[in-house]
């Protein structure tokens, strides 16, 4: 018995409809509280935020994204292969917010590409403000930095931050994040 077409054009609607809605809907599916927002010029990068792995840095992030503190901000230390720094209201590496520095939170994520960890002084209860994401497999950090979050759509909004010169990854004319919000507080 042949299938009808209305049939065969029902069931290929309802997999393109469900196709569109798991890949439009991966942020709704997500928990809004702890996902993030960063709204470059070139494109959005979304950040699954880990409070089972980092409560307090979390939080900290948080916290400043609410504030506005992070709109503007430059990725400042940017080095092909490794990572993009940020955080920094400076823009010159040295800088972080008003609050306290927080104890460490290290824990057993990976650093692997697209891996979001706190940046620090030799001091490992230094972390302030300042952050930054993995380009590529950056396993020689594990269990020395905060692992806070990951990179779960936008990598490639990533891979075009403006690159700095060099071992110090210095940026001339830095990439600056627009906004920084808090999906939770996005309408949706």
């Amino acid at each position: 018995m042949p299938i009808s077409r209305t049939r065969t054009f029902r069931s290929l609607a309802l997999a393109v409809g469900l196709t569109l809605s798991a890949s439009t809907g991966a942020v709704a599916e997500q928990d809004l509280e702890n996902t993030l927002f960063i709204d470059m010029e070139f494109g959005r990068i979304v950040i699954e935020m880990r409070p089972d792995l980092a409560p307090n840095h979390v939080e900290r992030i948080k916290l400043l994204a609410r504030e506005g503190f992070y709109d503007g901000v430059v990725f400042h230390r940017v080095i092909e292969d490794f990572m993009a720094q940020t955080g920094d209201p400076t823009g010159t590496g040295t800088g972080g917010s008003t609050y306290p520095d927080l104890k460490q939170e290290f824990n057993s994520a990976p650093f692997l590409r697209g891996t979001v960890g706190m940046a620090r002084t030799p001091d490992p209860n230094s972390a302030n403000s300042q952050w930054f994401i993995c380009f590529d497999d950056c396993s020689f950090l594990n269990g020395e930095y905060t692992v806070w979050g990951k990179v779960v759509e936008g990598m490639d909004v990533v891979d075009q931050i403006k690159k700095g010169a060099g071992r110090s990854g210095s940026v001339t004319d830095p990439d600056a994040m627009v906004s920084v919000r808090v999906a939770a507080d996005v309408p949706q």
